[in-house]
């Protein structure tokens, strides 16, 4: 199976990324994770974008806040499928960085989340992957009925909380 990168703007951005690597571990999806800016590093951004193929990394998952270019900068120089994390800040909220990461120009795709959702990002990337792998689909399938029977257990203990009839 090919790799999943998971790259943050800054470190600061990390809390956020092992969200979506503690999914690709539970997924068993390989995976690597690197700190590269659109702004401060940006030759080694594009560098990374455009050898990702070669490298056998099939997603990339860019978490960067305030002017998060960092997706964009990636799309323009991949064809892989780019997610965008934007990642809530003190100023604006992540609103910066959601209209940064969602406001591509046409024939620039990025798929944007929503903010500091990282493992959503990871759980979308499991998605795409398991159109072809039916080992990762049936987990996904189990994952979401997981989900299911643990809000059926959360409203099973609401309804005896409150004494519902």
């Amino acid at each position: 199976m090919k790799s999943v990168a998971v790259i943050m703007g800054s470190a600061s951005d990390a809390p956020l990324a092992k969200e979506a690597l503690a999914i690709f571990k539970e997924f068993g999806v390989p995976f690597q994770a690197r700190v590269l800016s659109a702004h401060r590093s940006p030759n080694e951004a594009a560098a990374f974008a455009k050898s990702a193929a070669d490298e056998g990394i099939c997603a990339i998952i860019a978490i960067a806040g305030k002017a998060a270019h960092l997706a964009g900068v990636v799309a323009s120089h991949t064809t892989l499928p780019v997610i965008g994390v934007p990642v809530c800040g003190k100023d604006l909220g992540g609103m910066d960085a959601l209209l940064s990461t969602v406001q591509m120009p046409k024939g620039v795709p990025v798929a944007t989340v929503a903010i500091d959702g990282a493992a959503n990002a990871a759980l979308l990337v499991i998605r795409i992957l398991a159109l072809s792998d039916t080992i990762l689909a049936e987990k996904m399938n189990q994952y979401a009925r997981t989900l299911a029977e643990k809000t059926a257990e959360a409203n099973a203990a609401l309804q005896k909380e409150i004494g519902a009839i």
